[in-house]
């Protein structure tokens, strides 16, 4: 990235007009379902899609800045921009290029931290759409594509401004207090959550997406099923015995309507990590 394009502005403009790349993977798997006519089918193709956060992104921008005159209501699921465009289109229209790893190529120590939180994202989706379901919220499948799509500027700039994205890293291991949109503002003069909303604004993505990925709307129920999944996600990243982790389970805990250790159990912390008496969560269960 040139030194001119450092700007909150020209990076959206730069990321506007770029074709956004996609990950190894997901490309292998669409080329084998449009080689087997049989398997291939627009649910077969979105689940394919729903593990990859910026081909997921890319098929709504591209539904989003096409769509009809006649098209009232906002798309966010997968499934649905699929059989709207249908599946063939969606081939000729939305190609699974360029690859993440040709992109990054030379940057080995980026790519793994950028797969890393892809997979971090992938987590948190399942968490959000397990605990949509669970508070019987019709809507889970734009919670799931909420939460997969939340860290989605980190990633991006994973791709395109590797160097800067291990610097801020690097600061932050070696200073544990450090906030992460402080060093973000360091670096890059602004920070990746306000690139991302005028990112998605500027995508012309759905309404509602933008609303279920604004952490200012915390207090909503349905964004704060999204926050609290890419929290925990993030924080078990670290490992089990993160000390975040009793906050999250304590604020999973009233979300949800169940007790702290119920939520440790659902969520799959190792049974080593629950026994251990010097763990804080054990004062949070009467919270």
């Amino acid at each position: 990235m040139e030194q001119e394009k450092k700007g909150l502005d020209q990076w959206v403009d730069f990321l506007s007009r770029t074709d956004l790349p996609v990950l190894k993977q997901t490309a292998r798997d669409l080329a084998a379902l449009r080689e087997d006519q049989n398997k291939l089918s627009a649910r077969g193709v979105a689940h394919v899609i729903a593990v990859d956060p910026v081909m997921t992104v890319k098929l709504l921008r591209y539904l989003q800045t096409h769509k009809h005159r006649s098209q009232l209501n906002e798309v966010v699921q997968v499934e649905q921009a699929l059989m709207m465009m249908g599946v063939e289109a969606f081939f000729n229209k939305v190609p699974a290029q360029p690859l993440v790893q040709e992109i990054m190529q030379g940057h080995t120590d980026a790519l793994i931290q950028l797969l890393h939180v892809i997979h971090r994202a992938h987590r948190a989706s399942e968490y959000a759409y397990d605990w949509a379901v669970r508070l019987t919220d019709l809507h889970y499948e734009e919670i799931r594509i909420a939460a997969l799509l939340h860290d989605l500027a980190e990633m991006l700039m994973w791709c395109y401004a590797p160097q800067e994205m291990l610097k801020i890293r690097e600061m932050q291991l070696n200073d544990k207090t450090l906030r992460t949109r402080a060093v973000q503002e360091q670096i890059f003069g602004f920070n990746l959550l306000d690139m991302q909303k005028h990112l998605v604004k500027n995508w012309q993505l759905p309404e509602l997406l933008l609303h279920l990925m604004d952490d200012e709307y915390s207090t909503h129920q349905r964004v704060r099923n999204v926050i609290l999944a890419v929290n925990l996600a993030r924080h078990s990243a670290n490992g089990w015995d993160d000390a975040a982790l009793p906050d999250d389970y304590r604020d999973i805990a009233e979300l949800l309507r169940m007790k702290p250790d119920q939520v440790m159990v659902m969520v799959g912390v190792d049974a080593g990590i629950m026994c251990d008496p010097t763990m804080p969560h054990s004062t949070a269960d009467g919270a």
